[in-house]
């Protein structure tokens, strides 16, 4: 099978650029004609490139943007209009392109008889997981529109609080980077004059200030080195992260580190509380949304936390006994 690109409009106008697979360039102008598709143009791509493309569109896709589509979409159900009419109508006012062309795909999808949950999952590289999951809770029990409306307040509560904890982290951040940039700018330039007049005046130097003077040498000197040093470390990390024992000690860092860690623990603690709370109004029962919440509450200590007083749960413990044990 080879990958190909295509540009398309589709039944609502919306342009669509993307990659399919297909045995050759005629099955993929067929397949494309059956989605009701006018092609523009197909030619032989790469998927690698499409895929780093996605990432990078996706990204641009903020909270907001789930939370006005869930609430917008909620609204419309419950107003009676069929999911599908509604995915449609809600294309032309999608101010993103990835996001139109992503809904468009999903409203598709929907019209070829793929389930509304199954089909945002198929975009899970743009969708927020607990969006999928309370979304497939809600068709499980017909409470499409409820949970679509759980979601939006839910994903607005988080946004409240992501924007407090930033404001929150302003103060630390903006003093740690003051005095990091002082520091450097006192080693690579005032200290080297002050080495200069204590030689002259033959001042016997102590040890500290000797180590100070070569640090200050090497700033001075290799001070091109310091970016190319940081950057090193900082691709490292991104790299070890994807190793679990490594991410579960960059975590356990997070939450342990001074002046942030009340604040990062805090926060860990509150979505803990709140996706809790919102899966179990959908009416899961405790243990599964344990697990749920243990896969996409982003933190490796807090999710071992989570699963083991889940165990204890399901052994006989009282739940506040349970997460006292483990420390939640």
């Amino acid at each position: 099978m080879q990958h190909y690109s295509y540009k398309a409009i589709n039944a609502d106008g919306i342009l669509i650029n993307d990659i399919i697979e297909g045995e050759d360039i005629n099955a993929v102008h067929v397949y494309l004609s059956s989605r009701g598709l006018y092609i523009l143009n197909v030619k032989k791509a790469s998927r690698v490139f499409h895929n780093l493309q996605n990432r990078y569109e996706s990204r641009k896709l903020k909270r907001n943007d789930f939370i006005e589509f869930t609430n917008n979409l909620s609204v419309m159900l419950r107003a009676g209009i069929p999911l599908f009419t509604a995915l449609g109508d809600m294309i032309t006012s999608i101010e993103n392109k990835y996001f139109q062309k992503t809904i468009a795909d999903i409203k598709y999808q929907v019209e070829m008889g793929v389930g509304f949950s199954d089909a945002i999952e198929s975009h899970k590289n743009v969708f927020p997981d607990i969006l999928i999951r309370l979304v497939r809770v809600g068709e499980e029990t017909g409470r499409l529109e409820k949970s679509l409306s759980d979601t939006a307040d839910h994903l607005q509560k988080i946004e409240d609080l992501s924007q407090a904890i930033k404001r929150a982290l302003m103060y630390p951040v903006f003093a740690i980077a003051t005095t990091t940039g002082a520091l450097i700018f006192w080693l690579a330039f005032v200290l080297p004059k002050m080495v200069v007049t204590m030689k002259e005046m033959g001042v016997k130097l102590p040890l500290i200030t000797k180590i100070l003077i070569h640090v200050s040498d090497f700033t001075h000197g290799y001070w091109y080195l310091i970016p190319i040093f940081l950057l090193f470390i900082f691709a490292s990390i991104k790299i070890l992260k994807k190793l679990s024992k490594v991410k579960y000690y960059l975590d356990l860092l997070k939450i342990k580190m001074p002046i942030i860690k009340l604040v990062v623990y805090n926060k860990l603690l509150a979505l803990f509380s709140e996706q809790l709370r919102i899966l179990i109004m959908a009416g899961l029962t405790i243990d599964r949304a344990f697990d749920i919440v243990a896969d996409v509450i982003g933190n490796e200590v807090f999710r071992k936390a989570i699963l083991k007083s889940k165990d204890s749960i399901i052994t006989g413990s009282r739940l506040s006994s349970a997460l006292r044990e483990h420390k939640l």
